[in-house]
This record gives structure tokens, C-alpha cells and sequence, in this order.
């Protein structure tokens, strides 16, 4: 039988997930001090509390729309890049699993390929640029196997990042002064997926 969720599922992942941000807002920040802005941390935290803040006043009534809702805020609540890409992704997301009261993990897994693809357009990066995309591009592809197998990829894909070279945003100003360090878009892009398996693991 295909399991589906409703959006009090997706509402429990947003508010995992700004725990998550929460408790390594710290090492965001050192990782984003290294090689950026030294503000992924601070700013990913408060963004994602106003979602949780948000979702726990007045949840939407569908995955689409809790998903729509959180990007929204994160893009009008986050400074630097890393609001209007996370932004995007979920928007993006929320935008096309439209009206359906529930999503299956396949569904949700095209949802954010299509979020994903968004991210790539607005940062024209690709993988391998040492950013967010290597950790959510091969978490969205493993998606369909289990939430698990999607945390897992993340994971590895942000530590990947460390013999990188980044192309892309701040750090590509660095050249090879990047190379030694881990992404820390890919990073809290991983702290996303492991919020869904904690999730969906109950």
C-alpha cells in the first residue's frame, strides 16, 4: 500500500526542521564564516522560526499550501541568498502538487525535483558548484526509495562539498581558498532531510 500524507505531516517536517535550524544555527554560521557571509546560520534560524511561528497560528489545509506558505515567509524573512533560494524550492514545491489534500513520497519527491530545478534556474548553479544543490539534488533522486535512503544522500552530497572548489555566490570570489571547506547551503539542505525522516519515522 502507497502511504500518503496530509499537511499536518508537512507542517510537522516545517517545524522539524526549524528545531533542526535551531540547534545548528552555530555551526551554519562558522561554516558560512569560513567562506561567506557568516550569516547562514542567524538567518536560516530566524526564517524558519517565523514559519514555524506562522504554521502553528493558522496551518493550511494542504501540502501545496504549507509548503507555499513556508517559502513565502522564508523569502520575505531571510536576508542574504539563501531566503529567496530556499524560498523558491518550497514555493516551487507547493505550487505543484496544487490542491491534493494528501501527497505520496513519489509526489512529493517530483514536487521538490521541480523546486530543485527552480533553485538551479535563480542561482544558475548546477551540481558541483559547492552549493545547496549538492546535497538537495541527489536527496530529491534517492527520495523515491525512502525518506532514509533522501537523508542519507543529503548528507553525503553536503560533505562532498568539502574538496570542492565553489563557483557560485560569495564563496566563488575565494577560488581555491574555498577548496577545504563544507558548503554550508548544502549543509542546512541536508538539516532539511534529515527533519523529513525524523518525520515520517514518527
Amino acid at each position: 500500500m502507497t502511504e500518503s500524507y496530509g499537511a499536518a505531516f508537512v507542517v510537522r517536517w516545517m517545524e522539524a526542521a526549524a528545531g533542526a535550524v535551531e540547534r545548528e544555527a552555530g555551526r551554519l554560521t562558522e561554516l558560512d564564516s569560513a567562506i561567506g557571509d557568516a550569516d547562514h546560520g542567524t538567518n536560516l534560524r530566524r526564517g524558519f522560526a517565523a514559519v514555524a511561528e506562522e504554521l502553528a497560528k493558522e496551518p493550511p489545509g494542504t501540502p501545496g499550501a504549507v509548503l507555499v506558505t513556508a517559502g513565502r515567509l522564508l523569502i520575505s524573512t531571510v536576508g542574504g541568498a539563501s531566503g529567496p533560494l530556499y524560498g523558491t524550492l518550497l514555493r516551487r514545491a507547493g505550487k505543484e502538487l496544487g490542491e491534493a489534500g494528501e501527497v505520496t513520497r513519489d509526489g512529493l519527491a517530483r514536487a521538490l525535483a521541480a523546486g530543485v530545478a527552480a533553485v538551479g534556474q535563480l542561482g544558475g548553479a548546477a551540481p558541483g558548484d559547492k552549493t545547496m544543490l549538492d546535497a538537495l539534488t541527489p536527496a530529491v533522486a534517492a527520495l523515491p526509495e525512502s525518506f532514509a535512503a533522501a537523508r542519507a544522500a543529503a548528507d553525503a552530497g553536503a560533505a562532498a562539498t568539502v574538496p570542492l572548489r565553489a563557483r557560485k555566490g560569495r564563496a566563488g570570489y575565494l577560488g581555491e581558498r574555498s577548496v577545504g571547506h563544507q558548503d554550508p547551503g548544502a549543509t542546512s539542505s541536508a538539516l532539511l532531510f534529515a527533519a523529513l525522516e525524523e518525520v515520517a519515522a514518527g
